[in-house]
């Protein structure tokens, strides 16, 4: 008599998610990054934290989410917020915004500050990705600026909550194609060509950018003065209602009076539901 035998399993980590296992990892996500993950990125989630679960040496994603909670280094959260987050982006996307700061904003910005008697520009990018923005952001203070530049404080803070986009902020080489967009008399002046085809930004503009690690989940921020304009673009996106409210509120809290929100074209806010001033699309002013 034969005796029958269960086939081998042929399962790799991580390779299917259950409902209450998709559930506490979302809930997790939501709480600390707050990041909304519908039930239709259940196949996202599966896809980008397979690899994760494989290296780590975990089975299933229960056991996974069991580590995530007891590790007091946090280095299994950041982890999951590089994994998670998207990190697509390139130089001079949607350009009506930086048109906007280099012909109508800075004029205005540093002929206030000229009538101050202060030569001070603070500037925060928050989502800043892998760097494009704020360093288009710089290069367009230097053109403006021109020779003048040194005799100003140009403050630009760059950040983020994947620890992986910002080492690749940090370290300012891309591929050609990530700058086709920019003016050419940006790239030729901004741009170190390099022997591998990519390019690098120049030394100058890379030292005028701080980056740093920030969640913009936290309570609050630790900033003690305002800023001239703050760039979160295409980062809502990924948020609930509540959350976005919360997020531009305290935006408003850390922008100076007649300062600058710009968000992300694809990104609203209910003119009625917000303390800033409707501009022009995706931009508001906060009320001198």
């Amino acid at each position: 008599m034969s005796t029958l035998l269960a086939p081998p399993r042929t399962d790799v980590p991580g390779d299917r998610i259950s409902d209450r296992e998709f559930n506490a990892i979302r809930d997790l996500v939501y709480a600390r990054f707050g990041i909304n993950l519908g039930d239709h990125k259940k196949s996202l989630v599966v896809g980008r934290l397979q690899k994760v679960l494989t290296q780590r040496g975990f089975r299933t994603f229960q056991e996974y989410f069991d580590w995530l909670k007891n590790d007091s280094s946090e280095e299994g959260l950041a982890e999951l917020a590089n994994r998670i987050t998207t990190n697509h982006t390139f130089f001079n996307r949607e350009p009506a915004h930086f048109e906007y700061f280099a012909d109508t904003l800075l004029p205005a910005l540093t002929a206030a500050r000229r009538a101050e008697g202060r030569r001070e520009l603070r500037i925060w990018c928050a989502g800043c990705s892998t760097g494009e923005e704020p360093y288009t952001l710089m290069m367009l203070m230097r053109e403006f600026l021109g020779p003048d530049a040194s005799n100003w404080k140009s403050i630009l803070l760059a950040t983020d909550l994947s620890a992986a986009a910002l080492r690749k902020a940090i370290a300012g080489v891309y591929d050609a194609e990530r700058v086709n967009q920019m003016p050419t008399n940006l790239k030729r002046r901004w741009f170190v060509q390099q022997r591998d085809g990519n390019v690098r930004v120049n030394d100058e503009i890379r030292a005028g950018v701080s980056f740093r690690r920030h969640n913009l989940m936290t309570t609050t921020f630790p900033f003690k003065r305002q800023f001239d304009a703050i760039f979160c673009r295409n980062v809502m996106i990924y948020f609930d209602h509540r959350t976005r409210m919360e997020l531009v509120s305290k935006f408003h809290h850390h922008t100076a009076p007649g300062g600058h929100l710009f968000i992300g074209h694809s990104e609203t806010l209910g003119r009625d539901e917000t303390a800033y001033e409707y501009v022009m699309p995706a931009l508001y002013r906060k009320r001198p």
